[in-house]
């Protein structure tokens, strides 16, 4: 259903902290402009955790807006409570969300089972084509090939968002799920390789600020041009590490304030990037041509 870069959308914020919809929306028409094949709208980059549940949906209800069509949007409605997951996916759904991605439970830490249940429930309650997220780093919660492959049974559930960075999962997923189910990278640095291994793109972070580099690269390695990818990715090499010397999204807000494009704003209980880091991601913009 889906293909190439898409970009783990920042939120960008004024200096107090509110949603910055101008910004917001310049940073659609750029991403447009840039190739960016799609947009995920208040994800863990978005900062979903710190959005109220009125303002995830403005969000949601705004990017939309500005993207108007010229790029499918997928919105970030996941929760650890599966009743909030459905309420956001339903705001989605009556937004014109093309899709959904669904993070699994983070914190309260459910079995397979209960992965399958939530993932289930949400799926039967809102008729939205969903993606499944699974970044155990984050929720302390790793869903397997397996409990993906039941879920892929469901019709609306059409793929995931894998963000382990472990390439052998891959066919795994691929032989439980079948050839029409998208696999998606969530790991910036392995995700060159994941998608000329057969993935069908990436959900990234780094596409924030090098969304053409990133664009023409995820085109390559769905054209099976190796070399050509790779070049392109060892460019951005130093993005895809440097952008997490911090939890995310604090360097990528930072690097995108540095490239004028968006304010200060972040949010409690994230700070802003720390001076120590400031020239090693300096160095990773300029050998990506950004900065």
């Amino acid at each position: 259903m889906f293909r190439g870069s898409f970009v783990a959308l920042v939120t960008p914020m004024a200096a107090d902290g509110r949603v910055d919809f101008d910004s917001l929306q310049a940073l659609v028409d750029w991403h447009v402009a840039e190739g960016t094949d799609g947009i995920v709208a208040v994800g863990t980059t978005g900062e979903s955790a710190t959005l109220d549940e009125a303002e995830h949906c403005e969000v949601i209800r705004r990017t939309i807006e500005f993207a108007a069509g010229r790029v499918p949007v997928i919105a970030g409605t996941g929760a650890n409570s599966t009743t909030e997951a459905i309420r956001l996916t339903s705001c989605a759904l009556e937004a014109g969300a093309d899709a959904c991605l669904l993070v699994t439970p983070y914190y309260n830490k459910p079995t397979q089972e209960g992965l399958y249940r939530h993932h289930k429930a949400v799926a039967e309650a809102v008729d939205i084509p969903q993606m499944l997220y699974n970044v155990p780093g984050r929720t302390a919660c790793d869903m397997q090939p397996e409990t993906i492959g039941r879920l892929a049974g469901i019709p609306n559930i059409i793929g995931v968002k894998e963000a382990t960075g472990e390439l052998e999962r891959l066919p795994r997923i691929r032989a439980l799920c079948g050839d029409d189910f998208d696999i998606f990278s969530g790991d910036d640095a392995t995700g060159c390789e994941f998608v000329l291994r057969g993935g069908q793109g990436v959900i990234s972070v780094t596409t924030n600020v090098a969304p053409g580099p990133m664009h023409r690269m995820m085109a390559a390695a769905l054209s099976g041009d190796r070399a050509a990818a790779t070049a392109i990715d060892a460019t951005l090499a130093g993005l895809h590490r440097d952008l997490f010397l911090e939890s995310n999204p604090i360097p990528v807000k930072w690097a995108l304030a540095e490239m004028g494009r968006i304010p200060t704003g972040i949010r409690l209980p994230l700070t802003w990037f720390s001076d120590t880091y400031h020239d090693a991601l300096r160095q990773s913009m300029r050998q990506a041509g950004i900065l």
